[in-house]
């Protein structure tokens, strides 16, 4: 039991401790980190317990739906929900970059308990497997939206499209990640280009998202 909490943990401590090291200004008080990867981790029960009266109604009809309304559309709005209205006026997000870490901190709690779930059900063999595909694609919707999340709070303008994006792009993302791996029978082909893009996209939203933190923190010495 032990290595399987180990296993289940590690990857999604991992993954967190790299984005929030990437803050190279006013890194975050860790206990507010830790508490929304706790808010993260508790959305698997309600969440789990919707898809599966969705599932038992027979509410889910097609793979697309299925996809990106059953798994995308639910997980990533109760993690935005989450950032957007226990994150989104703290006191401690004070630079964009900020959204990144909440942003990754909420989606790796979910995926972390999500882990160690299905690692007790399925076994260990499947650890490596779950740290290269589930729990980093949800970082990455994490990052995508702790990003926007952090634009349109430091915008002067536009700051609804911003935040409309935030929910958008970790929706279709995710829908399609999930489209792959339930319609592909050999997925394994088609995921590895998607995530290699995942990847790059996310990267290029922590590089950038360092910038605006960056052009905020200069911006408020000429005051």
């Amino acid at each position: 039991m032990l290595g399987i909490l180990s296993a289940g943990i590690a990857p999604g401590l991992a993954l967190l401790s790299y984005f929030y090291l990437k803050d190279q200004y006013d890194s975050e008080p860790v206990y507010t980190v830790f508490k929304t990867f706790l808010f993260g981790a508790l959305l698997v029960f309600p969440i789990a317990f919707i898809q599966h009266v969705l599932e038992t109604e027979n509410m889910i009809e097609s793979s697309f739906i299925n996809a990106f309304l059953s798994s995308a559309t639910l997980e990533e709005f109760f993690k935005w929900f989450i950032l957007f209205y226990t994150i989104y006026q703290h006191v401690d997000f004070d630079e964009p970059y900020d959204g990144i870490v909440y942003g990754a901190a909420v989606s790796l709690g979910f995926a972390t308990l999500e882990n160690i779930f299905y690692l007790i059900t399925y076994g260990l063999e499947h650890a490596i497997g779950r740290a290269l595909l589930p729990v980093s694609s949800h970082a990455l919707f994490g990052v995508i939206m702790g990003y926007y999340i952090g634009k349109g709070k430091f915008s002067a303008t536009s700051k609804y499209k911003w935040i409309i994006l935030s929910l958008l792009f970790p929706i279709i993302l995710h829908g399609t990640y999930d489209f792959i791996l339930i319609t592909q029978k050999n997925w394994q082909f088609v995921m590895f280009p998607f995530m290699t893009f995942l990847w790059w996209l996310g990267l290029r939203k922590v590089k950038k998202g360092r910038e605006l933190s960056a052009q905020h923190f200069r911006n408020q010495l000429d005051f």
